[in-house]
């Protein structure tokens, strides 16, 4: 029996749908897409961590390619139970056995439901590693007893969810063999008059935004290790809604195309994103 995965209502899209209650009281997650060639056919795999007080799992699922609902994985990582951080589950897509395997016994974690080394979770089908997350490969090879897959698993996008008061910061590659950054987004909008956000990378400011309140939607494009990257915001809410709403901010590796116009600024509502980017929902905690 398939269990259906609680994605936070900023996820979606469809805030008539979910309650955001469970935002509000600080659940943290990630949500990444990958596009994996499983049983001989490219499918979908999300990844979802999931973490508040009470709870941290992690969630995957695989699409069926077609109208089927969508196979589902859920693991438990209760931090009273050290043998749940290791362990096997298996199920079947389309009358394929798929595989997961995962060791987060070592895994680091900096505050936030993803961890960022020390572990491994992946994926097999038909002896075939089909999508491997961490740095703990030679492990998870000799764990699984597969080969790695002879089509690499591509990130389509990634999603996150973050809480803070004047200070937010994720983690992100913008190419496949780049280093990962630190990326910090700051604000002065509940202390000050004419409020300002500064965006950094790995501890520069790339991006400073004065007059908010005139400047609340924008874009701007930066070079990370000489890899142009866009940086889209829109922090309405902040300043319009304070305490009901969320800020979103885009990071798009690549160059703008050409001919966009004068206003490329991006709008949570607009759908006008493509290619893969690092989404960023921002909930401000009073």
């Amino acid at each position: 029996m398939q269990e259906s995965i609680p994605i936070p209502a900023c996820f979606t899209g469809d805030k008539s749908s979910d309650d955001p209650s469970g935002l509000k009281s600080g659940q943290s997650a990630v949500m990444s897409v990958y596009q994996a060639m499983i049983a001989g056919l490219s499918r979908y795999v999300t990844i979802i961590w999931c973490k508040n007080l009470m709870a941290h799992c992690l969630w995957i699922l695989i699409d069926t390619g077609g109208n089927e609902q969508q196979y589902t994985c859920k693991v438990d990582l209760k931090p009273w139970h050290f043998w749940n951080k290791k362990g096997f589950k298996y199920f079947e897509v389309a009358g394929n056995k798929i595989e997961v395997f995962w060791d987060l016994r070592t895994a680091k974690f900096s505050g936030g439901p993803e961890p960022h080394g020390e572990f491994y979770v992946a994926i097999t089908c038909d002896n075939e590693v089909v999508l491997l997350l961490g740095e703990l490969k030679k492990e998870a090879y000799r764990k699984t007893g597969s080969r790695p897959s002879l089509v690499d698993a591509l990130l389509l996008s990634k999603k996150e969810n973050v809480f803070g008061k004047r200070c937010f910061v994720t983690k992100a590659k913008f190419d496949d063999r780049g280093k990962e950054h630190d990326i910090v987004i700051e604000s002065s909008i509940s202390v000050a008059k004419d409020p300002e956000i500064w965006i950094s990378v790995d501890g520069i400011v790339l991006v400073h935004v004065k007059t908010l309140c005139w400047k609340f939607r924008g874009n701007d494009t930066v070079l990370v290790d000489s890899v142009p990257v866009q940086v889209f915001w829109d922090v309405h809410d902040w300043i319009f809604s304070p305490g009901s709403g969320h800020a979103l901010f885009v990071f798009q590796p690549g160059s703008p195309p050409e001919n966009t116009g004068s206003d490329s600024s991006f709008s949570s509502s607009s759908g006008s994103i493509q290619g893969y980017c690092l989404i960023l929902y921002a909930w401000k905690m009073e």
